[in-house]
């Protein structure tokens, strides 16, 4: 395993240089993700829709995917796992599936925009209150706000896992406690958590638990997931072809078909699988976390001292996501990130991430801010040549 980790790892490199944009999505795939995609696009036919051999394979590998991603994550029924193309269709299907005129939504400013897009839609097309617990200039929240804004009318606290932004983790847990007191959903968007951070959606009180798989857990691009808890109805984003109850004028009600309207990206599902094993094998989310973890504490470590440096987020804790965003002096981040680009080959992310709000928490609308995120497949060696290079420029 490690003779082709290694294989993987310089060939890449000599392609793409030195990749640190995990966060939006992972470059480097496990050769058994690649594999099983390459072996899907040859073999699969459309799941449900016949009864000869390759419809059935189909069949066979979604279902199979299905428990191993409710196996993953602490779903209690492969049933309630639905397959969507990536995160926002998933949190797109539970906001505008469980919330109605009149209802209240807790949410908060680490957000990316695939929740804060819905959400403001039903308040200004819907007349859904939204309510947001608010982030200090390290990210952090109070979780005695959470509590503070729970009205009569609260439906749900929609949440983050992690933020895209400063890698900040919520206590899940804790979140979950106080919506359940409530009487109140718990939504939570684990898209920089899933396959590199322990999940269990029971454990922590997930309710609807929604997340990419192109991320953290290292599959194509093109496949998302969301899980629902047994006994909570979501409304159908999208209505249409099963394979099963053509004749019903109404989308069938049983999970996971009324939530996946539509053939499925069964090659993406089986990449998915595969990923899902890969992560399994090599010591779980834990091991992932661990190594991560352990790359972002390096380069973080190497360059927050620089003199004109300033890196956003909270690292009382190494409980985070692997992502270290920072800003070199008052320079354009999207200039400092085409520098680590042109003159170094450090492929980053700037801007505003998607994340509008925490920009604002943060103070950084104007100028934006460098993302440096770090995956499995990425080396010691690479995180010191961002320290190097991150060096240099502040120089």
């Amino acid at each position: 395993m490690r003779n082709q980790t290694e294989g993987i790892l310089a060939t890449m490199e000599q392609a793409v240089g030195i990749y640190l944009d995990n966060a939006a999505t992972t470059l480097h795939k496990p050769q058994a993700v690649i594999d099983a995609v390459t072996e899907a696009l040859g073999c699969l036919g459309n799941c449900a829709r016949g009864s000869y051999g390759s419809a059935l394979k189909s069949a066979r590998t979604v279902y199979d995917a299905r428990c191993a991603v409710a196996e993953l994550v602490g779903c209690a029924r492969p049933e309630q796992v639905v397959f969507t193309s990536n995160a926002t269709e998933a949190l797109n299907t539970a906001i505008f599936g469980l919330f109605s005129s009149g209802d209240h939504v807790i949410t908060t400013d680490l957000e990316h925009n695939s929740v804060l897009r819905p959400l403001y839609r039903l308040q200004e097309q819907n007349g859904v209150d939204v309510s947001f617990v608010p982030a200090d200039r390290l990210g952090r929240v109070r979780y005695e706000d959470f509590s503070a804004l729970l009205r009569p009318n609260t439906r749900a606290i929609v949440c983050t896992h992690a933020s895209n932004l400063t890698g900040n983790v919520l206590d899940i847990a804790r979140i979950g406690k106080i919506a359940h007191q409530h009487g109140a959903l718990l939504v939570v968007d684990a898209s920089q958590t899933a396959g590199c951070y322990r999940l269990h959606m029971e454990q922590m009180g997930v309710d609807v638990l929604c997340f990419s798989g192109h991320k953290g857990l290292m599959a194509p691009q093109g496949i998302g997931v969301l899980c629902v808890r047994e006994g909570i109805a979501i409304r159908p984003l999208k209505v249409g072809g099963t394979g099963v109850q053509s004749f019903l004028r109404t989308q069938p009600t049983q999970m996971p078909t009324c939530l996946e309207a539509g053939t499925l990206n069964g090659h993406g599902i089986a990449g998915l699988a595969a990923a899902v094993e890969y992560v399994r094998s090599v010591g779980g989310p834990e091991a992932l976390h661990r190594r991560e973890i352990a790359l972002a504490r390096r380069f973080y470590e190497g360059v927050s001292g620089l003199d004109g440096v300033t890196v956003y987020g909270d690292f009382s804790s190494w409980e985070r996501a692997p992502i270290v965003t920072l800003n070199l002096c008052d320079y354009d981040s999207g200039k400092v990130a085409d520098a680590l680009a042109e003159e170094f080959g450090i492929a980053t992310r700037s801007g505003a991430h998607c994340a509008p709000r925490m920009h604002e928490a943060l103070g950084t609308t104007a100028q934006g801010a460098v993302r440096f995120s770090f995956s499995w497949f990425n080396t010691e060696q690479e995180a010191d040549s961002a320290i190097a290079a991150v060096r240099s420029l502040a120089e």
